[in-house]
């Protein structure tokens, strides 16, 4: 289904990134994908139960995620990019520490499969930031979540 040579703006997206978050078992998945981690120029964060020493910049961390990003968010940088893990995502969402999503809708039904979003998190509204679409048949959405004054 992908259209060689295109990366669908992952390049440049990126690119604005200096942070990952990421949840053990993704990390896991990644891991057994390719010989080195994709985001290991970057400081990335991966959420673990476990205690394990860090590999260059990433680090596994074994804290609360809220008192994380809440740090992450206060300090000087660029955008933190959550790749990955339900369980993470959920999280994120419902301490409403999330700003934008950007969802690629892949034009394929699948009969099973892990849910994009659990139940459990407060409703949120999102208006459209922008949407495009590729020869693919791939749409990309992304969405600013209203914060609450």
């Amino acid at each position: 289904m992908e259209k060689e040579g295109e990366d669908y703006g992952y390049s440049d997206f990126i690119q604005t990134v200096d942070t990952v978050i990421m949840g053990r078992r993704t990390y896991d998945w990644v891991m057994n994908q390719v010989s080195e981690f994709p985001h290991a120029d970057k400081d990335a964060y991966i959420i673990t139960r476990i205690e394990k020493p860090p590999e260059g910049k990433t680090k596994f961390f074994t804290g609360p995620l809220k008192s994380l990003v809440l740090q992450l968010k206060s300090e000087s940088g660029n955008n933190i990019f959550c790749d990955g893990g339900g369980q993470i995502v959920n999280e994120l969402l419902k301490n409403k520490l999330v700003d934008e999503l950007i969802i690629s809708i892949i034009p394929i039904l699948l009969g099973n499969g892990i849910p994009l979003f659990q139940n459990g998190r407060p409703e949120q509204l999102l208006p459209l930031a922008s949407c495009g679409n590729y020869d693919s048949g791939l749409v990309k959405v992304h969405y600013r979540l209203v914060k609450e004054i």
